[in-house]
């Protein structure tokens, strides 16, 4: 039997300075509450911390430029500061993104996949960052109006390789590139159970992986005791431990420390195999 090395996939903490997170409920909007957050998942073994000012749960309104910029720039610049933890910044806008990069972001995390401006991937190549790509369909107001794909593995896949083929075209160096299925973001709940079954055929396209799952509707469509986003981290940890499996890059989450424990013991798990 074929020896099975020990999984460690990235984990990245997620913090929400926005009055709307479907997450958080707005507990980290106030500057002290975020820098507190922020410190306390680098305790818990974050790797990176993702950090947004623009809620993009289902039927979120927009933010202006300049509202964005004021809530996540400071926090980005103060983390930076004090810590060398790797710093992503969650937002569809190149200015955003500029002014993130410039306080000490090293990763662009983009749910339009650079496709929301038409500036975007010549921004991303010239700030010379890592870049994910999401796949949405759609645009947070809308997407989860009666989203319907012919074969949503197929179609994802396409689109993800479609725009890297796009910010390569662009300057954006391929190994700076990752993608993101974009679990909740125009799907339904089956459509989400395929793509994590799918995950193989995502990491087998040669670009690091992120995933996101964490807290996500679908869980509770799987568990409907699961109730709200504070009632659903076991079905998180689930997906953590899948995409782990399938071999992604990276999982994007707002309970580290359950689940750097939970990869920790599926690690050892393997390591006595």
């Amino acid at each position: 039997m074929a020896q099975i090395q020990p999984l460690r996939p990235l984990v990245m903490g997620v913090v929400n300075v926005t009055p709307d997170s479907f997450s958080d409920g707005g507990r980290f909007v106030a500057p002290g509450a975020a820098l507190a957050h922020a410190r306390q998942l680098i305790a818990d073994g974050a790797d990176w911390l993702d950090i947004g000012g623009e809620s993009t749960r289902p039927g979120a309104a927009p933010v202006s430029e300049a509202d964005e910029v004021a809530r996540v720039v400071p926090l980005i610049a103060a983390v930076h500061a004090e810590s060398p933890i790797s710093i992503s910044i969650d937002t569809m806008k190149p200015a955003v993104a500029r002014a993130a990069v410039a306080a000490g972001a090293s990763l662009w995390n983009d749910v339009g996949a650079l496709g929301f401006s038409p500036d975007a991937a010549a921004v991303a190549a010239e700030l010379g960052c890592e870049v994910a790509l999401m796949h949405m369909r759609g645009e947070p107001r809308t997407m989860q109006d009666a989203p319907a794909y012919a074969d949503v593995v197929a179609e994802v896949e396409a689109f993800l390789l479609a725009r890297a083929r796009a910010a390569m075209a662009a300057g954006v160096a391929r190994h700076k590139i990752w993608l993101d299925p974009g679990l909740g973001f125009g799907k339904t709940a089956a459509h989400n159970l395929a793509l994590l079954a799918a995950l193989p055929r995502f990491v087998a396209l040669g670009f690091p992986i992120l995933l996101g799952a964490s807290r996500k509707r679908f869980i509770a469509a799987v568990d409907p005791l699961a109730g709200d986003a504070g009632g659903r981290l076991g079905g998180s940890l689930a997906a953590a431990l899948a995409g782990a499996r399938a071999g992604v890059a990276m999982v994007r989450v707002h309970d580290v420390r359950e689940t750097a424990q939970a990869l920790a013991v599926q690690r050892a798990i393997d390591a006595a195999r």
